[in-house]
């Protein structure tokens, strides 16, 4: 095949050559040194295409001890027997819970808190990952459920420049810490990177690396102006639901890892952007965005997705070690204590939850205030006794 260039498109013609008649078969990707998808025989090349993605879409992620040893945690096995432990109804609440946390936690990493309504609607939507098939119309979807306020942007893909970063105080140009691929470019690289997607979730490739490969390659495309970083972390969740990593019914709470780890996941940003500036030639374009000037297509479609594997890996391990179990102790805490008030006291389920919210925000205490409002009805012993419970079951 000869491979051209227009507009982002691959041109494919057949040389007219015949088809090789003898020979042993060889891997187009070296696994040893890189992590190969499940291979295809082109008998034509006697070649057997194990690369992780298509001629549109295909970062490769290397072999690394760090990557190696994480593979070899099986956390995904590591999950399902730690939920399976868990009593139903507990794991109920946290079916339910999670996605929330992972809503507001996203939200809060681009430096937004908003209304209760928008972060409990894309709760639902992350609740809803790896249910349905990743296509463009999908991401057109969840652009449309994670946006808010549409009067100030263009929904959809874009249809000028885009970048990360800031403007010059006195002459307003841009400051790009990130180039975002050509407008006209994102038709053919979300085309491959859905069909990577397809290829990645049919194939043994490991789950969180198909999860890194998938969501840093959306978020380096930035196909939309908005919203591309909350859909980007949706999709580790959409990619480890699909490949059955995560537990059935269960969010893990990803985003807030990220979160904790905000300067850690901006380096990683960083690692795959800021070595490109040097490759894009851009001018300033109208509204202060950036025109690009040259072919830049490949450096979106074709990157090396190392770095971020690693970062991913050693989230999904802290969420599957320390914050999952973490979140789930809490509830069955939570319910011990809520049993204990029911059994002691004739209180509304509502005036329950805020006692423990209260003792929550207290470290262990009732403050002055709420028990002067809210619990002002309690004695003196009444409190001492709630709060010798929640130290007993809560700890520090």
């Amino acid at each position: 095949m000869l491979s051209g260039f227009q507009t982002g498109q691959i041109i494919r013609r057949s040389l007219r050559r015949p088809h090789a008649k003898a020979g042993n078969y060889v891997d187009a990707l070296d696994s040893a040194f890189q992590y190969g998808g499940a291979p295809a025989v082109s008998r034509r090349h006697r070649v057997r295409n194990n690369l992780p993605g298509t001629r549109n879409f295909c970062p490769l992620v290397r072999r690394t001890p760090k990557l190696e040893a994480l593979i070899a945690t099986n956390l995904g096995a590591k999950a399902r027997k730690s939920i399976g432990a868990i009593h139903a109804d507990t794991l109920s609440r946290a079916a339910a819970f999670l996605p929330l946390k992972d809503s507001k936690a996203s939200y809060a990493i681009e430096g937004e808190r908003p209304p209760y309504n928008r972060a409990e609607r894309w709760g639902r939507a992350i609740g809803e990952a790896g249910q349905r098939k990743l296509t463009a119309d999908e991401l057109l979807r969840l652009q449309e459920v994670v946006i808010g306020d549409k009067r100030f942007l263009s929904m959809g893909w874009r249809k000028e420049g885009g970048f990360i970063g800031v403007h010059d105080r006195s002459t307003g140009s841009p400051v790009p810490d990130h180039v975002s691929s050509r407008w006209e470019d994102i038709p053919a690289l979300i085309g491959g990177l859905v069909d990577a997607s397809r290829i990645l979730a049919e194939s043994p490739y490991d789950p969180v690396l198909a999860a890194a490969v998938i969501a840093f390659g959306f978020v380096f495309i930035h196909p939309f102006e908005d919203g591309n970083g909350r859909i980007h972390r949706y999709l580790i969740h959409h990619v480890l639901a699909e490949k059955g990593f995560t537990p059935a019914g269960i969010v893990f709470p990803v985003s807030a890892v990220i979160l904790d780890r905000i300067a850690d996941y901006r380096r990683t940003l960083e690692a795959c952007s800021k070595p490109r500036l040097n490759l894009v030639e851009w001018e300033p374009a109208p509204r202060g965005n950036v025109h690009v000037l040259n072919e830049t297509i490949d450096l979106y479609r074709y990157f090396d997705a190392t770095r971020q594997a690693e970062f991913l890996y050693e989230c999904v391990q802290q969420t599957v070690e320390k914050t999952l179990p973490e979140e789930v102790a809490y509830l069955e805490r939570h319910d011990r204590m809520k049993s204990f008030i029911d059994e002691r006291f004739d209180m509304p389920d509502k005036v329950a939850e805020t006692l423990i919210a209260f003792l929550r925000q207290g470290k262990g205490k009732l403050s002055k205030r709420a028990r002067s409002k809210e619990l002002r009805e309690l004695t003196d012993k009444e409190s001492a006794l709630l709060e010798e419970k929640f130290a007993d079951l809560f700890g520090e």
